[in-house]
């Protein structure tokens, strides 16, 4: 990790321990993020995706991010400050730095399919927040893509540092570095990982480390080390549970993975649904050959 650039590493995009009765369990949730950090992971994105971040009030969603600060520190959170309005993404923005964050992670407008002035007037309204943004780019989810010449336009104008790059397209890796040579790239699909690693990647904002925190990070140094024997190796024992994690039920595959290692997965809020029986089956499988090869 870097003091200028916190968003550099292995940062878990981390699931969100909820109790049987779906309330939050605010200190397994703390437990989680230092025992991330102690198994070698950078830091921890809260309010993200897989951590439900939709479906939970405010006040859960601002106790949340000040659970993980007080855990491991401010310099190691960067929530995700997405919201429907720019307004209100701003004001979580705030809510994170006056929290002890050092930067925050940002999808482009999502509650319509934003034209490029909309997604500039955006970025531009939540850095006024005054902390370095990541952009997050999630065109599958989103209908907003980030494409590289808006990325670059986003950078040269001021208002993001990095972005998260979930399209799957490991090719736009290149782009982005020719037309904004200081954006950051970070991994942004863990079933991407060796491609974008290789491709200059600066960072992992991560998913299924939730579970495999040591081999995951063992993986990633190794890939953006360029020892790619070992990369290569670990990578296709890992890659049949990495690729849930670009699948619709990339929550409810984690926190069954944390079960199964006996970290606190435990249950989703809805309208997610428990996971088909052969879907259940494939993961178990996967997570328990990781665990029998030693990487759990």
């Amino acid at each position: 990790m870097t003091d200028h650039r916190p968003w550099r590493g292995v940062l878990v995009a981390t699931a969100l321990p909820l109790n049987d009765d779906l309330s939050v369990n605010y200190d397994q949730y703390a437990e989680h993020c230092a025992w991330l950090v102690e198994n070698g992971c950078d830091g921890v994105v809260p309010n993200g995706s897989l951590g439900e971040y939709q479906v939970l009030t405010p006040e859960e969603r601002a106790r949340v991010v000040e659970t993980a600060v007080a855990a491991i520190g401010g310099q190691r959170v960067m929530p995700g400050v997405a919201a429907y309005g720019s307004a209100e993404s701003r004001r979580w923005a705030e809510q994170a730095g006056e929290a002890g964050c050092k930067a925050v992670m940002l999808l482009p407008p999502n509650a319509y399919r934003a034209d490029e002035r909309s997604v500039v007037a955006h970025y531009a309204e939540v850095a006024k927040a005054g902390l370095p943004v990541v952009a997050y780019n999630n065109p599958i989810d989103t209908k907003v893509d980030l494409v590289p010449e808006l990325l670059a336009r986003l950078h040269g104008e001021g208002h993001i540092r990095g972005v998260k790059e979930f399209s799957g397209d490991v090719r736009r890796a290149y782009r982005i570095a020719e037309l904004a040579p200081e954006l950051d790239l970070l991994i942004g699909a863990d079933d991407v990982l060796l491609e974008l690693a290789v491709a200059g990647a600066k960072g992992w904002v991560a998913g299924y480390p939730n579970a495999l925190p040591q081999a995951s990070v063992e993986l990633y140094h190794a890939a953006v080390d360029g020892d790619l024997d070992t990369a290569r190796n670990l990578y296709r024992q890992l890659h049949p549970l990495l690729r849930w994690d670009s699948r619709v039920e990339f929550v409810q595959a984690i926190k069954l993975s944390m079960d199964l290692v006996g970290r606190h997965g435990g249950p989703c809020r809805p309208p997610r649904v428990p996971l088909l029986p052969e879907q259940e089956a494939a993961v178990r499988a996967a997570t328990e050959k990781a665990v029998a090869a030693g990487l759990a």
